[in-house]
């Protein structure tokens, strides 16, 4: 049996199924307006009883639902002691926490002929970071990175 027989299959079943169906149509012969209005009704209230009682077998299959997992009481937070190795994994309060001094920004002042492309490759070494540099800049520069005028300063990204 090759890999897509049983598709093929499936679709006999059915046409097969199908033909079944009509030749039963002929045999009971033409119908009225008001019987087929009735068989339409029969078998919609059949699917609809179908579906309700597969969805009761569902229910009754399904696991029961759990109680809500219990709520802990929140701790008071515990104090380390000196000797412990907890006092290590304490955070810093903000108060005793070192600022770092604020880095000097590098600036370039553009010259004539000058793209950002080119400053990214001399400044930063990498013609790509123009972008970067481009977003840093881009009060400076304006909408058009292609734009720069020289005597601009720019901010370099570290």
């Amino acid at each position: 049996m090759g890999l897509f027989d049983f598709l093929k299959s499936d679709k006999k079943k059915e046409h097969e199924a199908a033909e079944k169906a009509k030749r039963e149509m002929e045999r009971q012969g033409p119908k009225t307006g008001s019987d087929m209005g009735s068989k339409y009704a029969d078998s919609y209230a059949d699917a609809a009883s179908a579906t309700k009682a597969a969805a009761e077998r569902m229910a009754a299959a399904a696991p029961p639902k759990a109680a809500a997992p219990p709520v802990a009481k929140p701790m008071a937070p515990a104090s380390p002691s000196p000797t412990s190795a907890a006092h290590k994994a304490v955070p810093v309060s903000p108060k005793q926490a070192p600022k770092p001094a604020p880095a000097a920004k590098r600036t370039y002042t553009v010259k004539p002929g000058d793209s950002l492309s080119a400053i990214a490759r001399r400044e930063l070494g990498n013609e790509a970071r123009w972008r970067e540099l481009y977003a840093m800049n881009r009060g400076v520069v304006g909408s058009n990175p292609d734009l720069i005028r020289p005597g601009m300063v720019l901010t370099l990204p570290n």
